[in-house]
C-alpha cells in the first residue's frame, strides 16, 4: 500500500494479513492446477474501471492507456531512467518479461476497449474495498481468472492506493490507485505522477512484500535486496545506508520501496522470480494463462493468435462491401457488433472468401468476432 503519509507497522499489517505467508508456498497463494507451460513473456489482460463522483475524477482514455504504457516499460526494464540505476545495483535490476494489455473482449465475449466507467455518489474511498462493489457505490470485478482488475477513483486520508494480496478472496481481487496517481499526463499531481503508484501496487498484487519487509530491518524474503530501517521518503542521493545494507547502501530505487515517482526505477532478479513463481502449476495467477481476453495473450500459440494468422479483412475503411478472406475452417458465424457492443448483423460462414454486404450499416467503428473467436475492428465509411 502506498501513502502520503507515514504509516505504522499495524496499517500495514491489516492490508497484508497474508505477508507472513507470501513467501512459505501457503495454501492460501496456490489456484487451481493449471498446466499451461509458462511462456517467456507473460501478458496479462487488465480492465480499469473508472469510478468517478465528478467529471475531473472521469479519467481519459489517454490517461489510462499512459499507465499501461508505464507498467510495460517498468516491468520489462525499458524505462529510460533506468539508465540511473547505481552501478553497484545494476547487475541486480532485472527485466520481469511481465506485459499488461488493455482487455479486448469482455466477460460476455463482446468487444471492449477495457475500460469501464461507473459514476458514483461516494465522493471518496476508503481502503476497504467498497470501489469494488456495485452494491456499495463502485464497480464490480471481472473474473480474476481472465483480468487484472485495476480501479481508479478518488481516495481519502492520503491514500495513493493499495493492493490485494493472492489468495484472497475472488470480489477482492485487484488493484486500486487514486486517479491523481495513475498514469503520467501532465494533469497529475507530483510526486507520485509518473505511474508508479501502480507499478508498486501491482507488485504487491504478484507477491512482493515492501522492501523493507514491513519492520525495521525487517526481511522481505527476496535474497538480492538489501535490508534496510523502513520506508524511504522523497528523492534522495547517494549512499544511504541502514541496518546491515553494506557498502552499496539501501536499495531506495527499487519500485516497492515508497521513493518518489522521478527516483524508483527497477526490481530486482529475485524480485522478478518471485512474481513469475505465481504463474506455475498451482499458483495464485496460474490461471491468467489461459486468459485470451487480450491481444497477445497466451503468446503466439494461443487460439486467438493463431486465428489471426489466418485471416484477412479489407477494405478498412470499408464503404458497401467488406471482404474476409479465412484460411482455415469455413463453419460458424461471422458477427459484427457496434461500438456499443449491440448485434449489428450476423452471416453464416459458407466458403474461405467471405463477401459482406454492409451497406446497410451506419458510419462508424464496428468489431467483428469469426466462429467465436478473436475481435477484429474496422471503420464503415462513405
Amino acid at each position: 500500500m502506498r501513502s502520503i503519509l507515514l504509516l505504522s507497522v499495524i496499517t500495514f499489517a491489516f492490508f497484508l494479513t497474508s505477508s507472513s505467508q507470501e513467501q512459505t508456498n501457503s495454501p492460501a497463494l496456490s489456484g487451481p492446477a493449471i498446466n499451461v507451460q509458462i511462456p517467456d513473456v507473460i501478458i496479462i489482460p487488465v480492465v480499469v474501471h473508472v469510478v468517478y463522483n465528478t467529471p475531473g475524477q472521469n479519467i481519459s482514455n489517454d490517461q489510462v492507456k499512459s499507465q499501461i504504457k508505464v507498467l510495460n516499460e517498468d516491468f520489462r526494464r525499458k524505462n529510460k531512467d533506468a539508465a540511473y540505476i547505481p552501478a553497484a545495483f545494476k547487475n541486480f535490476a532485472a527485466d520481469a518479461r511481465i506485459e499488461f494489455r488493455l482487455a479486448t473482449i469482455d466477460p460476455s465475449g463482446l468487444p471492449t476497449d477495457g475500460i469501464v466507467r461507473k459514476s458514483t455518489a461516494v465522493s471518496a474511498f476508503g481502503m476497504d474495498d467498497k470501489i469494488k462493489s456495485s452494491l456499495q457505490g463502485g464497480d464490480d470485478p471481472w473474473n480474476r481468472d481472465d483480468y487484472l482488475n485495476l480501479w481508479v477513483g478518488n481516495l481519502s486520508g492520503g491514500t495513493m492506493g493499495y493492493a490485494s494480496v493472492p489468495g484472497c478472496a475472488p470480489e477482492k481481487d485487484g488493484v486500486v490507485i487514486k486517479f491523481t496517481a495513475f498514469g503520467n499526463t501532465p494533469n497529475l499531481q507530483a510526486p507520485f505522477n509518473r505511474g508508479r503508484t501502480a507499478v508498486h501496487e501491482i507488485g504487491h498484487w504478484l507477491g512482493l512484500r515492501h522492501i523493507w519487509g514491513d519492520a525495521d530491518c525487517g526481511d522481505d524474503k527476496i535474497d538480492d535486496t538489501p535490508p534496510q530501517a523502513g520506508p524511504t521518503r522523497g528523492c534522495p542521493s547517494g549512499v544511504i545506508a541502514t541496518c546491515s545494507s553494506g557498502a552499496a547502501g539501501n536499495m531506495y530505487m527499487n519500485f516497492m520501496d515508497f521513493t518518489n515517482d522521478d527516483c524508483t526505477n527497477m526490481f530486482t532478479l529475485g524480485q522478478a522470480a518471485r512474481m513469475r513463481e505465481l504463474f506455475n502449476a498451482g499458483g495464485a495467477r496460474a490461471a491468467l494463462l489461459r486468459s485470451v481476453k487480450a491481444e497477445g495473450a497466451v503468446g503466439e500459440n494461443s487460439p486467438a493468435a493463431q486465428l489471426a494468422g489466418r485471416i484477412k479483412i479489407y477494405p478498412n475503411p470499408a464503404v458497401d462491401k467488406l471482404n474476409i478472406q479465412l484460411n482455415g475452417s469455413n463453419s460458424g458465424y461471422i458477427v459484427i457488433y457496434n461500438n456499443l457492443g449491440q448485434i449489428a448483423k450476423t452471416f453464416s460462414i459458407t466458403k474461405n472468401l467471405m463477401d459482406l454486404d454492409i451497406s446497410s450499416l451506419k458510419n462508424g467503428m464496428y468489431f467483428i468476432s469469426i466462429a467465436g473467436k478473436g475481435s477484429y475492428k474496422f471503420i464503415k465509411g462513405e
